[in-house]
């Protein structure tokens, strides 16, 4: 962990920034400085004509807020000097344009350059988190447009859980997960690399859970039966949730909603290097997903679609069934068992293994304890693959 580092977690209300901002702080031993804890119970206590009405909307509010941050800025920049980290969280919507707030913030905590980590999300789904939690203050909360940073950030989608974010985020500020460099996947050679596609090449999953959200205040189904069902296909999901006659209907809704959220997704961490790093030949891409949604979530995070591509078009049974990993051993003419499986879910992991294949599994996306591979990582930047003189691919530790 640099040392001294301020991490400054930024969103709008119902976001999540404070849970995710206390579980970095954790994670680091680091102070804690939350602009609610610093200067709402006083502006609480005040009565409101004091104040010319509710803080948040008083005709003094420009004055009240920049009070609020100059406590805010003060209290951390103590904290920094003398505990050498913190974590500061506030909605910093004037900070993120770049502008005076910034350098101010910026200058607070010197000799620190802040990393500064966004979250944010649906909308309707932080009204409707605000509205959950009832607080006085919501009511009177100004209803401000989102605007886009003027500042580098570490953007992170409020529909993920907290520790999908923490995943995301402290690899980032250098925390990194060890590497097994004894485990015995580094002594063998592999033919040909099986990549599944969402949350291993394309860090698609709060679309993913944003769509199947969707789909389930559709069709007023249960979004617990979705999260245990992760990395299976979408029919074997609508099959669990729906009755037969609306299993059509509903798998043309999945796809329509899916496709359409496929937008602005970026590649796992260190994932499209590595996944340039095989020869064209000796790689595949194995996914749970159609042909339309894994098209549209490739083109957007930016890989070429593979000459071997596996959906769940192509086969009758999908994971944790072996099928679509043998079925792409098979269309590269190599043996399953010479095969390097890249999964993040456990029904992926389930599938290759029971093809034969060794796996590498990646955090982000599921418990690291349900991950039952032969290496987990914490992205694809902790590893690389060497060509033998053989022509055969060997993984070895970054």
């Amino acid at each position: 962990m640099p040392d001294p580092l301020a991490v400054v977690v930024a969103g709008p209300a119902g976001s999540g920034k404070s849970t995710l901002g206390r579980a970095i702080a954790a994670r680091l031993r680091a102070p804690l400085v939350d602009l609610d804890s610093v200067t709402t119970p006083l502006l609480e206590a005040l009565p409101a004509d004091a104040l010319g009405g509710h803080w948040l909307t008083s005709s003094h509010a420009a004055a009240i807020r920049s009070g609020r941050y100059a406590a805010l800025r003060a209290t951390a920049s103590d904290a920094l000097s003398t505990a050498g980290s913190v974590v500061v969280v506030a909605p910093f919507t004037a900070e993120l344009s770049g502008g005076d707030d910034w350098h101010a913030l910026r200058d607070a905590l010197r000799p620190a350059e802040p990393v500064v980590i966004r979250v944010d999300g649906d909308p309707a789904v932080l009204a409707s988190r605000r509205h959950a939690r009832g607080a006085a203050r919501d009511v009177h909360r100004p209803d401000t447009p989102a605007v886009a940073p003027a500042i580098p950030v570490i953007a992170v989608d409020s529909e993920l859980t907290t520790a999908q974010q923490l995943a995301r985020v402290l690899p980032a500020l250098g925390l990194r997960r060890p590497v097994d460099r004894d485990a015995a996947v580094f002594a063998r050679e592999f033919d040909a690399v099986l990549f599944d596609l969402d949350g291993t090449l394309v860090d698609s999953t709060a679309s993913v859970v944003r769509s199947w959200r969707r789909f389930a205040e559709h069709f007023d189904v249960s979004m617990e039966a979705l999260h245990a069902n992760h990395g299976q296909p979408a029919r074997t999901l609508v099959g669990h949730l729906l009755p037969a006659d609306r299993h059509a209907e509903a798998l043309a809704h999945v796809t329509d909603l899916e496709v359409a959220d496929a937008v602005g997704l970026r590649p796992i961490r260190g994932a499209a290097e590595f996944f340039a790093s095989v020869p064209p030949e000796h790689r595949a891409i194995v996914t749970s997903g159609s042909v339309p949604i894994a098209t549209a979530r490739l083109a957007a995070a930016g890989y070429e679609r593979p000459a071997v591509f596996v959906t769940v078009d192509d086969v009758v049974n999908g994971k944790p069934d072996p099928e679509p990993f043998l079925l792409a051993a098979e269309r590269l003419g190599v043996d399953p068992a010479r095969c390097l499986v890249v999964e993040d879910a456990p029904a992926g992991i389930a599938a290759a293994r029971a093809a034969g294949c060794a796996v590498i599994a990646l955090t982000g996306t599921t418990a690291e304890e349900e991950l039952a591979a032969d290496l987990v990582v914490d992205g694809l930047d902790a590893v690389r693959l060497e060509l033998t003189p053989a022509g055969a691919l060997r993984l070895v530790p970054a």
